[in-house]
């Protein structure tokens, strides 16, 4: 085959003669084009790395000190205070340096000197600045005169355009809460939820705790904070992800939506096309660090780090434990299509293929008529299905031949990609058709994505597409951050050609994509079938809704002067205790990015002022001015905990931590067993919306985003996942088990959306 001839250098053939070499002046020049374009990407990291490193000095600014320096001297101005005059005694003898010689490079020596102590003390400044919170504390629309003082030092200390990662190393770090505080607010959380039997009881175990356990597990924990860059990050990757034995599919991984209205061609080749060039074309920006850090106010970044893992990155399953594996590059991709895998090569001539080129490649998958190989077409059911059974199989099936390669070929991939042979999206008047699109989305047929990687892109045969995302290496912002970015560019950069094509004219040249081969013996299937079956159950277990609620929107919510998100997190108490009588205990996800290497923290929403307003709903003799009165209690006690959950001040990765700390140590703590056993029965997640701004959502209400979902947490709770999309509109992913008597997720959707609607009411 053609293709097989330009993957090799040179070939030769042994004959009587001696040895006959054949080379391929087209694979040479790919080898060629391919280590310049290897070196140039170590370049660009590495002035990156630079820059990064100075900031928020600059290489020019260490020109300007140079030469002020030097003119000073030579104007028999010491500003070195003899320190030049000692560096250069100090300088060895050699004919090759004069005088004047010795002179520039003392000078130059004690100016980068002085620079580098600058740059220093500046990094050092822009981490004290960066660990004042107070800003988030203060009423909206209120500044006081220190917080004035500290915009305006902010400002001054980044005036350059930071890079990617230019802020890391000045973020502060996550600090250590005391235990006092901790429990205290435990206890304040759990008090709606229990009796006074109950809550008398806890009372004693975390006063046994505060008194004997807790100052030696403290201490531990401080310790580590001082050597590790984040005392939460690496123990909550491992033993809440990494360990973690049961399936990915539905428990961990979540998935992104489509635009929900527009669907920018139906030629599904060509939207893959445009999607994966847009992707790449992040991945490009990320290598290079040009993509600025998310920033709060505008002028306080978030951490970066979790970034960095987000391409070519597979998690590896094993038997105790799964590892994460993560390659610098990766210049392939994986698809799959009809029960068939490929490995798609994304450069040519040490070029990234346009997206004419790369809807060429999908358009040959699309057309190819092959039948999958024996055992092939459920493969990907393995990554569904548990993690000892998966770790036993790739042992013992993919460590060696073609299936070692094979597998090696997807787990290497820059991500993974389906070409989905059903049509999923938004159908005005259609019931269920997000409901299906949200299950498509979230486990698919169980064999069709590989829930091990980063992010799986699925591409639909009507040109919608959506992603599914495994969860250890990042939380789902950072997704979403790659997500707008493609989305825009694919729509309004991008664009397409009359017919729905890609613009521009391919490259026929171009080898096919590359089957993968396989040999799987019975016992391989065997084990396919049998992580199959398990995650079929798992998948069809799953009861989703997803609706849009275009009532009202943030516009109406901030006339009431309220938070937003607090307004639904209240919305969802009355909700879910209209739908099961009773309140129950909350997860809601909130950022710790504030801090290097931060990633989540809880904020427990049913509090006593929440359910205090929830019960007021459902009592007539209450006014509704007292149902303000109280709605506005329970909002600003929510905004303060979700402030508190962003500085550091959380409950549960505290006491998280302080229980992995009593697990190394062998001590029992029946405080801290009690309440890692306690289950979320609400989940709760807000999706982050234009968090890049690459278009104005105003003036293109139409191409809002669907946002994302997850699988619920309890086998009797419900998983919630909203998104607040312009003034008019939010939409909501509701998931339940079918399995529970207790949960109905049409019915808890429509309490949510009676919900919202009563507590407006009482602000019109």
């Amino acid at each position: 085959m053609a293709e097989a001839h330009q993957a090799v250098a040179f070939q030769f053939t042994v004959t009587p003669e001696g040895l006959d070499f054949q080379l391929s002046r087209e694979a040479v020049r790919q080898l060629y084009l391919a280590g310049i374009h290897s070196w140039k990407k170590r370049l660009v990291r590495a002035k990156n790395s630079f820059l990064t490193g100075v900031y928020p000095a600059s290489p020019s600014s260490w020109m300007v000190v140079v030469m002020a320096t030097a003119g000073s001297f030579y104007c028999q101005v010491d500003p070195s205070m003899g320190l030049i005059a000692r560096i250069r005694h100090c300088l060895p003898h050699s004919p090759l340096l004069s005088e004047e010689s010795r002179t520039v490079v003392s000078v130059t020596l004690f100016s980068t000197g002085a620079w580098l102590s600058a740059v220093l003390l500046f990094r050092q400044a822009l981490r004290l600045l960066l660990s004042y919170h107070g800003w988030m504390f203060e009423p909206h629309g209120r500044m006081s005169r220190s917080t004035r003082v500290w915009v305006a030092l902010m400002k001054l200390l980044s005036i350059r355009k930071p890079l990617l990662y230019s802020f890391q190393t000045s973020l502060p770090k996550l600090p250590v809460p005391s235990v006092e505080a901790t429990v205290s607010r435990y206890l304040e959380s759990v008090r709606p939820l229990l009796d006074d039997g109950r809550f008398s009881q806890m009372e004693a175990l975390a006063k046994d705790f505060k008194e004997k356990t807790a100052p030696r597990l403290q201490r531990y924990l401080i310790l580590k904070s001082w050597w590790t860059t984040n005392y939460v990050s690496d123990w909550w990757e491992e033993y809440v992800y990494l360990r973690g034995r049961s399936p990915l599919m539905v428990n961990s991984n979540y998935y992104a939506m489509d635009f929900l209205y527009v669907t920018p061609t139906h030629v599904q080749a060509a939207r893959a096309g445009n999607a994966v060039h847009s992707i790449l074309l992040y991945r490009r920006k990320l290598d290079r660090g040009e993509i600025p850090p998310m920033m709060a106010l505008g002028i306080v970044p978030m951490c970066s780090y979790q970034s960095e893992r987000m391409f070519n990155t597979t998690r590896i399953p094993g038997k105790e434990t799964d590892t994460l594996l993560h390659l610098a590059d990766s210049r392939h991709l994986a698809v799959y299509h009809r029960g068939r895998f490929y490995k798609l090569w994304l450069y040519y001539g040490g070029q990234l293929l346009a997206p004419c080129d790369l809807e060429l490649q999908f358009q040959r998958i699309l057309d190819d008529p092959s039948p999958p190989q024996p055992g092939e077409e459920r493969l990907a059911a393995l990554t569904a299905g548990e993690r000892v059974p998966w770790a036993e199989a790739r042992a013992r099936f993919f460590s060696q031949g073609k299936n070692k390669a094979s597998l090696d070929a997807i787990e290497r991939a820059a991500f993974f990609l389906t070409l989905d042979e059903e049509e999923h999206g938004y159908v005005e008047g259609k019931d269920g058709c997000m409901d299906a699109y949200a299950k498509s989305l979230l486990h698919g047929r169980c064999y069709d994505r590989w829930f091990d990687k980063s992010f799986t892109l699925v591409v639909y045969k009507n040109g919608k597409l959506g992603a599914n995302a495994e969860h250890s290496w990042a939380d789902a912002p950072i997704v979403g951050h790659l997500w707008e970015f493609m989305l825009a560019t694919d729509k309004f950069q991008l664009g397409y050609a009359e017919g729905g094509h890609c613009r521009g004219d391919p490259n026929t040249a171009l080898a096919p994509p590359q089957r993968l081969q396989w040999d799987l013996p019975d016992e391989c299937r065997a084990a396919i079938e049998g992580s199959l079956h398990l995650a079929k159950a798992l998948a069809d277990d799953v009861d989703f809704c997803c609706f849009q609620f275009s009532q009202f929107g943030k516009g109406l919510i901030k006339r009431c002067r309220t938070s937003p998100d607090a307004f639904i997190q209240i919305s969802l108490q009355l909700a879910h205790f209209r739908d099961k009588g009773h309140f129950c205990l909350t997860y809601e996800a909130s950022m710790t990015r504030l801090f290097r290497e931060g990633r989540t923290e809880t904020v427990r929403s049913c509090t006593a002022e929440a359910t205090a307003f929830v019960r007021s709903m459902g009592d007539p003799r209450r006014s509704r001015s007292e149902r303000q009165r109280l709605f506005k209690q329970a909002a600003e006690k929510h905004q303060l905990l979700y402030r508190l959950a962003m500085t550091g001040a959380g409950i549960d990765r505290h006491l998280f931590c302080l229980y992995v700390v009593s697990r190394y140590l062998g001590v029992q703590s029946p405080f801290l067993a009690q309440v890692l056993s306690e289950p979320w029965r609400l989940s709760t997640s807000q999706t982050p919306q234009q968090q890049l701004r690459m278009f104005d959502l105003a003036k293109h209400p139409d191409h809002v985003s669907t946002g994302g979902g997850f699988g619920p947490v309890a086998d009797d709770g419900y998983g919630v996942s909203y998104i607040i999309a312009g003034e008019n509109l939010i939409t909501f992913h509701v998931s339940s088990k079918y399995s529970s008597p207790e949960t109905d997720s049409k019915r808890f959707a429509g309490n949510i959306r009676q919900a919202m609607l009563d507590i407006a009411g009482l602000f019109d």
